[in-house]
């Protein structure tokens, strides 16, 4: 009796469009070698869906320059551009790609790099679609709050890896009033920070303090180390949508801030473990696909 069973397919036969979506769960450097398996993968892999999101996450350069050029394939199809947190870059790498990704909506900076302030400026006015920014603390902030504020007119989200003091608080507020997503997660934060920005910032919907090492006092005393959030801020922070916070002890992440004394050296630890977020639109655990989700539901709601 013969066999009624379709006869399987290869998988060099497979169409393109399952291709795509299979391949959709692979990074970047995943992808290399995928492409080099057959006609129809390389096919696959060269389909702009899998592009729109570039991950460069897990390219490091440990902080060693490097005469070659670190650029890489872009078009204005990219939407979202995701850096190594110590990446080595500077602002012919920042402009480059300025230049060849108009449309984007999210970008990841380097926590270590070496962009002026005019390189980052002449950058961001290209990007007037930005919607989100994770960016390293800097010195003096309100002047990347102020191109922000004048050119980026849908700007939404924000995340700051450092340190956070009320300069900073008030730079944000000053340029940036309507925002709707902060994120300080494992930062150095001061409380009178804090208080600034849930006393101030009347749009903000979601705050994540997440392993925060917060400090009270003065600038001229000795800081005080806050181990519990007091019943003021608790009882400001309840008209939020959303407010993360983590004091715990026993928390190995609060416990790593305290040992970096509010200054996280993220190169100790996991690799994956500054790409974390408690705020699921900022977490880069699924290549930025969570932000895409919180787009469409903003658009929808």
């Amino acid at each position: 009796m013969a066999d009624a069973r379709p006869a399987s397919k290869r998988w060099e036969e497979m169409e393109i469009d399952g291709l795509v979506k299979i391949f959709k769960e692979l990074n970047m450097i995943e992808m290399a070698p995928v492409s080099q398996v057959c006609r129809s993968w390389r096919l696959a892999c060269a389909d702009p869906l899998l592009w729109r999101i570039l991950d460069l996450g897990r390219m490091k350069s440990n902080f060693i320059p490097t005469r070659a050029s670190p650029f890489v394939w872009v078009d204005d199809r990219i939407s979202s551009m995701i850096f190594h947190f110590d990446l080595y870059m500077k602002d012919e790498h920042l402009n480059y790609i300025a230049d060849r990704c108009p449309h984007l909506r999210r970008l990841v900076l380097p926590a270590w790099n070496r962009i002026t302030r005019t390189g980052i400026c002449q950058a961001i006015r290209r990007w007037e679609e930005l919607e989100s920014l994770t960016m390293p603390t800097i010195q003096y902030p309100p002047y990347i709050m102020e191109e922000i504020s004048r050119s980026c007119k849908n700007f939404s989200q924000l995340k700051i890896m450092g340190s956070f003091d009320v300069n900073f608080a008030s730079s944000i507020h000053s340029n940036l009033p309507t925002l709707k997503v902060l994120s300080v997660r494992c930062s150095r934060l001061s409380k009178e920070a804090l208080l600034f920005i849930l006393d101030r910032m009347e749009n903000l919907e979601v705050l994540n303090i997440s392993h925060c090492l917060i400090v009270e006092g003065p600038a001229s005393s000795s800081k005080r180390i806050m181990r519990e959030l007091d019943a003021a801020i608790l009882g400001k922070a309840s008209r939020l949508r959303e407010f993360a916070y983590c004091l715990d002890q026993l928390c190995v992440c609060c416990r790593r801030m305290n040992v970096d004394e509010g200054l996280m050296r993220w190169y100790r630890y996991e690799d994956w473990f500054w790409r974390k977020d408690e705020v699921s639109s900022l977490d880069l655990g699924d290549h930025g696909k969570l932000f895409d989700d919180w787009c469409v539901n903003q658009v929808c709601g």
